[in-house]
């Protein structure tokens, strides 16, 4: 696996990449900076976002887990940017419990460019997994112009 450590105003990130797909994203500095072509587009693709150039990643992705794991990443993949849906949204999209899609967005392993954030309870804003918790949540979505749908 390879590194690359990426500096945003929502945390210090390091991307891993695996066999040419990104497979993870962690809230902690490895102090790596390999190099190839898919970890060279992961930083750039995080630093526009970070800037605010950059509302969709293009990246090749691999979600390691279950294949329910992967159907609820692909539908928070789905979510545009400066939206946001509930888990229950996402559970009746899938056949499955609200708790379940709930368990498997705090599980989610490419976190920000998988944007889980974008999902909410009910009720309105929910927990985050990340960094910071709730207040990195509430910064992603501000940065999208989602600060509306917070309430």
């Amino acid at each position: 696996m390879k590194r690359r450590d990426v500096k945003t105003r929502f945390g210090d990130l390091c991307v891993v990449e695996e066999d040419g797909a990104i497979v993870a994203l962690d809230w902690k500095l490895s102090g790596c900076v390999d190099r190839s072509d898919v970890l060279d587009a992961a930083a750039c693709q995080l630093q526009r976002y970070d800037a605010g150039t950059l509302e969709v990643f293009e990246l090749p992705l691999r979600i390691k887990g279950s294949d329910f794991q992967q159907a609820v990443c692909a539908q928070m993949s789905a979510i545009p940017f400066g939206y946001t849906v509930t888990y229950g949204e996402i559970a009746k999209a899938l056949g499955a419990p609200a708790q379940a899609v709930g368990g498997a967005c705090g599980g989610n392993p490419i976190p920000i460019i998988v944007p889980c954030h974008r999902v909410m309870g009910a009720k309105g804003l929910t927990g985050f997994s990340g960094a910071g918790g709730i207040e990195t949540k509430v910064a992603l979505l501000r940065h999208e112009g989602a600060a509306g749908l917070l309430i």
